[in-house]
């Protein structure tokens, strides 16, 4: 592992996590495969976190426009304390934040319309899983660029 460090964000669902991956400048993210939400994610998840030297884990938290909890809120959050948890128990250092992720998925499923794949290519969820896990990293690392 070089001395690059990198930013991770999660889009997580009940069925499957969608990954994103920063360049190691942390001007970028890229999408990366998604996770099934099962009990090997975790340990999937370590390894990536391990093998990208990522110091910074950025979850997608679902509000309503009101900014109330949605039906997945409280689920995101627990997965937040096991992922803080496992963390700790591997001995990595990583920071996990929050960020606000509304519209992503609209946004994601416009992009996927507008791509040019096949019909069965843009109904696949795990492609929107992914694509709005990079547009929450997207808007996560301009949103640090724009305070500077």
């Amino acid at each position: 592992m070089n001395g690059e460090t990198k930013y991770l964000s999660l889009d997580y669902g009940l069925k499957r996590i969608g990954v994103s991956v920063s360049d190691a400048s942390k001007t970028y993210a890229f999408q990366r495969d998604y996770f099934i939400n099962n009990e090997k994610f975790l340990s999937s998840l370590m390894d990536l976190i391990k093998s990208e030297n990522i110091i910074k884990i950025i979850i997608g938290r679902p509000l309503r426009f009101n900014s109330e909890k949605t039906h997945i809120t409280d689920d995101v959050d627990n997965f937040s304390k096991k992922l803080i948890k496992k963390l700790k128990n591997k001995s990595i250092e990583c920071e996990v934040i929050f960020f606000d992720e509304r519209l992503t998925s609209s946004l994601a499923q416009f992009n996927l319309n507008a791509s040019g794949l096949s019909k069965k290519k843009r109904k696949d969820k795990g492609n929107i899983d992914t694509i709005s896990a990079q547009i929450i990293l997207q808007d996560y690392l301009d949103s640090i660029k724009n305070r500077k």
